[in-house]
């Protein structure tokens, strides 16, 4: 072992140190692991077993920045445990399922006691022997029970500590905070301020009195172990995006990134710009290397997957914080006072009442079109189908089997390309999942472009509704025409040639906005404006209940759904972002509060659709030719 190195294994050789963790550190460097990159390992992992260290350290072997001294970052959060975290853990769903992810969902529930702070990693296990011995110290006055008051805003929800239960969080803390800096030689802060459990942060505003319906049937009062628990992170991510992969993914190019199915990805949202379409570039949590991976192929995840808790310290209290009274527990919102049963379920609550009305209420299913068949084999797709004088073949079993026919030439469908047999079966696919979920669709409506006229007949189709609810083109719905190659409005089949073509259209529906009204290269408040007027002209249009289908361009998912909700237009760089991530057959769903005169944005009634690419092959490459 160098100089150096026996040198700063030495700090650590002193009677602070947790034995246990002196054996795991013994056992990597007779394995013959440097003693920092061991320490490392041990830090990255919890120093919990050899086994995960050694393997941290293999599956590390080309991380870039193994021999980097860069410390973990840690935390000390006080976490609720049994019925009330279960609780806790039923909102966090119920909230994102009726009114989507927000910030506080990257967390799990916590109070925050010390904000994070570096600590080198020859130094961590201080910090367990700090929480042992703080922990002790403060077990026999720590609160039998811990008062909780909800709080509202249109930005945040959450729990509230009262004044006297939080001032022994604070002392707590407090002491955690000065010993720790002192052993460990590490600046850690005490948090101060108004000590809180987050419910909800960074919503929309016409989310907040659902999530307060919500938070009333958590009942502060049921059983709860309170745990300080010690979590580190990586710090060098701490502003990333955090992926999951969905599936395996092996490298075709030396840039590319290795990734196993739950494998965590981090990725930096400024440096995807000049990413190709589809594809981003991150670092694997798992390995430490960087490169290129298909964007499709993950899923985002949340902030704290990565994070690794170390030690805790378990606080026994009372079975109940609350003594109950006659009346029951008390929460008070906004100076209102509640009394919520002492065992309700959020779920069990609300969402019957929700799914009951969903079938009363209108809803808007927005959708983008099924795979183009120009997306697959590019801009030329139509040269490699036609023969010397014109006519179509089928050059590999992905393009459409035919051309529907229209009288002027074939070579129109290059700017209005159709369905591949595969965006075909995907369409049917999607329809065929509404169906298992007893979805009825009341309305259709479609761009004037082929590939979404064609998707909205087979969603119909899967959905065994082709024979009773016609297609409405609506050329308003198309997308936003600076987008177009051609710089000009493609020359779109007219209603009657598609009604001849066997396509289920609504041949006696005018369009609210005429297809000569499109512009060329239209500028991004001109097609804001148009969208929000076509979208509100549609919802005028279909007073009745049920649910509106909408088959558009990845554009429509935002342009069309935003000023439904009341939000405002996304400045133009974020919408060309947020559009180039929508894959075929990304859809959002919006329903309608009458009684509120407003809509929201709900989960879409079925899963999303991911698959991989598959590539041409030639049989004679590599088989018969060398």
């Amino acid at each position: 072992m160098a100089v150096a190195e026996t040198q700063l294994y030495a700090k650590v050789s002193n009677k602070h140190r947790s034995k246990s963790t002196s054996v795991l550190l013994e056992s990597l460097l007779t394995k013959g692991f440097p003693a920092h990159t061991a320490q490392k390992a041990l830090a990255a992992t919890g120093q919990k077993t050899i086994e995960d260290a050694a393997k941290w350290l293999h599956s590390h072997c080309n991380d870039p920045s193994l021999d980097d001294p860069i410390p973990q970052e840690y935390a000390l959060y006080l976490c609720p445990t049994g019925r009330l975290h279960n609780h806790l853990q039923e909102f966090w769903k119920e909230s994102k399922r009726q009114c989507g992810k927000n910030r506080a969902h990257e967390i799990f529930p916590h109070i925050t006691l010390c904000d994070f702070f570096t600590c080198e990693d020859q130094k961590v296990e201080l910090l367990y022997d700090t929480l042992k011995r703080v922990g002790d110290s403060f077990s026999q006055c720590f609160p039998p029970s811990i008062y909780l008051t909800l709080h509202s805003s249109t930005t945040y929800l959450g729990f509230f500590i009262g004044d006297s239960h939080a001032n022994t969080l604070k002392e707590f803390a407090l002491a955690f905070s000065s010993e720790a800096s002192s052993l460990a030689d590490c600046h850690v802060k005490p948090c101060l301020k108004q000590l809180h459990l987050t419910l909800a942060h960074k919503f929309y505003p016409h989310h907040q009195k659902t999530l307060e319906q919500l938070a009333k049937c958590i009942n502060p009062g049921e059983t709860c172990q309170w745990v300080a628990a010690l979590y580190s992170r990586d710090m060098r991510f701490v502003h990333y995006q955090t992926l999951r992969a969905l599936f395996q993914y092996k490298p075709q190019n030396i840039d590319e990134l290795m990734i196993n199915a739950g494998d965590f990805i981090y990725v930096d949202p400024t440096q995807q710009s000049d990413v190709s379409e589809g594809w981003v570039i991150g670092t694997s949590h798992r390995t430490g290397c960087r490169g290129f991976l298909p964007e499709n192929y993950t899923e985002k995840a949340n902030e704290s997957d990565t994070w690794v808790k170390h030690r805790e310290y378990v606080f026994v209290t009372a079975s109940k914080l609350f003594t109950q009274t006659e009346n029951g527990p008390n929460v008070k919102l906004n100076g209102e006072v509640h009394s919520p049963s002492m065992s309700r379920s959020v779920t069990n609550v609300l969402s019957p009442q929700l799914s009951q009305n969903a079938t009363l209420r209108r809803g808007v299913l927005v959708m983008r079109h099924g795979e183009r068949v120009d997306q697959v084999f590019g801009k030329s797709w139509l040269q490699q189908c036609l023969t010397a004088d014109g006519k179509y073949y089928r050059a590999d079993l992905n393009f459409p089997s035919t051309l529907p026919k229209r009288k002027d030439s074939v070579k129109h469908f290059e700017y209005d390309p159709p369905l591949s047999c595969c965006g075909i079966f995907q369409s049917r696919l999607i329809g065929e999942a509404l169906l298992d979920q007893e979805v009825t669709v009341s309305y259709a409506y479609s761009s004037p472009a082929l590939r979404c006229i064609q998707t909205a007949q087979h969603v119909l189709q899967g959905l065994k509704l082709d024979q009773k609810v016609k297609i409405r083109v609506e050329p308003g719905l198309f997308e936003w025409t600076k987008w177009e190659a051609s710089r000009a409005i493609p020359n779109f089949m007219t209603v009657t040639e598609l009604a001849e073509a066997s396509y289920k259209i609504d041949t006696s529906y005018r369009g609210n906005f005429p297809l000569s009204s499109l512009v060329p290269s239209e500028s991004y408040e001109e097609y804001v404006s148009r969208s929000s007027a076509v979208i509100k002209q549609i919802i005028t249009a279909c007073p009745s209940k049920g649910i509106i289908l909408i088959v558009g361009h990845g554009s429509s998912l935002t342009s069309f759904t935003r000023p439904l909700i009341g939000l405002p237009a996304r400045d133009s760089n974020d919408f060309a972002q947020v559009v180039r991530k929508i894959p075929s057959l990304g859809m959002c769903y919006c329903e309608e509060l009458k009684e509120e005169n407003k809509w929201q944005m709900v989960n879409p009634p079925v899963k999303t659709l991911t698959h991989g690419a598959n590539a041409a092959f030639n049989w004679r490459n590599g088989i018969v030719e060398d």
